[in-house]
This record gives structure tokens, C-alpha cells and sequence, in this order.
């Protein structure tokens, strides 16, 4: 077979969605190859018809790459029967998934994609691809809290990776993190007893978030295009 690759990775190539939510398709059977149920793992390549929920998937299609910024109560995914989800919030005319989440209360950017390929080269810890946070919290600032939260935190049954920590006032402090575990901020702040009041991702790598209000969205322009591949040029997927 030509130019033969894994299925989830054609997927996430042609922008149906990332490699992870493709193997949930293929194991809830809503994908098919040459008319046959699709296998987790299975090899295709272009010359192979490929329906998923019975439409057909052609080839690749012109890569977009969209800066956003995310309000308060919309939440990251595509699914219609989930209230304020990223789809309806962006009423954009062509599919697109964010490279990364922020919860329901959190605010902030979000890079928009149908390039599956940058998904996991962007996310993976071991990129170290940095994203920037400024969090305001319910009590004053302290600097044991500033030296712990650079150290590294016990949460989720793991020590989250020694990052960036600055104050900006009395309630507010910059992040700078490389991981992305669930909730990772909030978490880390909890666990020092501290509770987050609000929570907004500035930067992702070298996009930022300037000049875009609640709910904006813009295509990223050639020169951010180019710099952010040269980034992710040796990245692991």
C-alpha cells in the first residue's frame, strides 16, 4: 500500500479531528474503509474510501490556523448537543478544533486548527512549548506560594514540572507552563490553599492574545504562520 499511514493520523491529517478523538469514532464503529468497519490501528492511504458518519472524507484541505479568544462559559468541543460549545460560539464556516482546552470558566486564547499533524507536537511535555496564564486568586500572594508553584506541586498522583511563576500584584501572578495536565492551575493552587477567582491564558508559543476581545477570532498572518513552524519543526508528535 502506497504512502500507507495509520488511520487516526489520515484523520487527523484531512482536519475530521485529532488522533485520540479518531480512535473513539473508530471504536464507536461511525468509521468505515472501503465499506468495512474501520480497525483501531489500521493502515490507509489516499487511494482507500473513507466514510466517517457516512460522509466521505477527501484529501487533505488548505491548513487554517485561527488565534481565539475564549469567553468565560464557552466550552471547548465540537459537539452540538453540548451547551456553548466552540462551535457555536465561533460560528465559523469550516471545521476547526482547538489545539488544547480551557475549562468552562477559564478565558483566554485558543489556537484553531484543521492541521491535526500540530496537535500533539504543540501539547506534548516533552516539546516544551511554553503557554502563559495570568491567574488572580482570593488572598494575597505570597512568596512560599511563589517558590512552590515554580518548584513543582503534588497533584493528580504526580509532581507537575518546575515552571515560571511571577508576581504582578497582591492577587495576581504570570505562569509560564510547558504541561497541560486536567485543570493543572487550579489544582496547584488548591493544593496550596489558595483558590483561583480568575484564570486567562495570554500566549501559546509565539501567538499572543493582543488585541482580540471576548469571543474574536483572526487568522494568524504569514510571518506568526512561518515562525510557529520553525517551532514546531523538531517537535515530537
Amino acid at each position: 500500500m502506497l504512502n500507507a499511514i495509520r488511520i487516526n493520523k489520515y484523520l487527523s491529517q484531512v482536519g475530521v479531528c485529532s488522533k485520540r478523538a479518531a480512535d473513539r469514532l473508530i471504536l464507536a464503529g461511525q468509521v468505515l474503509v472501503n465499506d468495512q468497519l474501520a480497525q483501531v490501528g489500521q493502515l490507509v492511504s489516499e487511494q482507500d474510501q473513507i466514510r466517517v458518519n457516512g460522509q466521505l472524507i477527501g484529501g487533505k484541505p488548505k491548513p487554517i490556523y485561527l488565534v481565539y479568544h475564549k469567553p468565560v462559559g464557552v466550552v471547548c468541543t465540537n459537539d452540538p448537543s453540548v451547551a456553548g460549545n466552540l462551535v457555536a460560539a465561533l460560528a465559523y464556516p469550516e471545521r476547526v478544533f482547538a489545539v488544547g482546552r480551557l475549562d468552562k470558566a477559564s478565558e483566554g486564547l485558543l489556537l484553531l486548527t484543521n492541521d491535526g499533524a500540530i496537535f500533539n507536537q504543540i501539547l506534548r511535555a516533552e516539546n516544551a512549548h511554553q503557554k502563559t496564564y495570568l491567574v488572580t486568586v482570593n488572598k494575597p500572594i505570597t512568596q512560599a506560594f511563589l517558590t512552590q508553584m515554580a518548584k513543582g506541586v503534588p497533584i493528580l498522583d504526580t509532581v507537575t514540572l518546575p515552571c515560571q511563576v511571577t508576581q504582578v500584584d497582591e492577587l495576581t501572578f504570570k505562569i509560564v507552563l510547558t504541561q497541560g495536565l486536567n485543570l493543572q492551575i487550579r489544582r496547584m493552587c488548591l493544593a496550596l490553599g489558595f483558590r483561583v477567582h480568575r484564570l486567562q491564558r495570554t500566549q501559546i508559543m509565539n501567538l499572543s492574545l493582543d488585541g482580540l476581545g471576548p469571543n474574536e477570532y483572526r487568522a494568524l498572518s504569514l510571518q506568526e504562520t512561518t515562525h510557529l513552524m520553525r517551532l514546531l519543526s523538531d517537535s515530537k508528535s
